[in-house]
């Protein structure tokens, strides 16, 4: 399976991107908290998609892709404390974008068990 071809992937490179331009924005005194955190969450969504797409085990698939839904909810999470601390204003915006790729990031994990229970 080519990650790049994945709807899921290409999302969470967007996605990426918007958090970029979103911590631009956020205090200078950030950099090495919420900052660094957010953007590595983010890239940890889409990277571990690719790794786990590079691996030559259905089983491997299947553990990174958990791992990129983790990181779907640590970047929700810090979305959160960056919206209550002020830092932006438009939170939903960011949710509903998590929301359209951890829907088919489910939905791909629950295929690739299916498929693998079929063998």
């Amino acid at each position: 399976m080519d990650h790049k071809e994945l709807d899921v992937w290409k999302n969470s490179i967007e996605f990426i991107i918007q958090i970029y331009k979103l911590t631009k924005s956020f205090p200078q005194g950030e950099s090495y908290g919420l900052i660094q955190q957010l953007r590595r969450a983010s890239i940890s969504i889409a990277s571990n998609i690719a790794e786990g797409s590079g691996r030559n085990s259905p089983k491997e698939l299947i553990y990174f892709l958990h791992l990129s839904l983790g990181s779907v909810s640590e970047v929700e999470t810090q979305l959160i404390i960056g919206r209550r601390l002020n830092y932006f204003q438009d939170l939903d915006f960011y949710l509903n974008q998590l929301i359209m790729i951890r829907k088919p990031l489910t939905g791909l994990i629950r295929y690739q068990k299916e498929k693998q229970a079929k063998k």
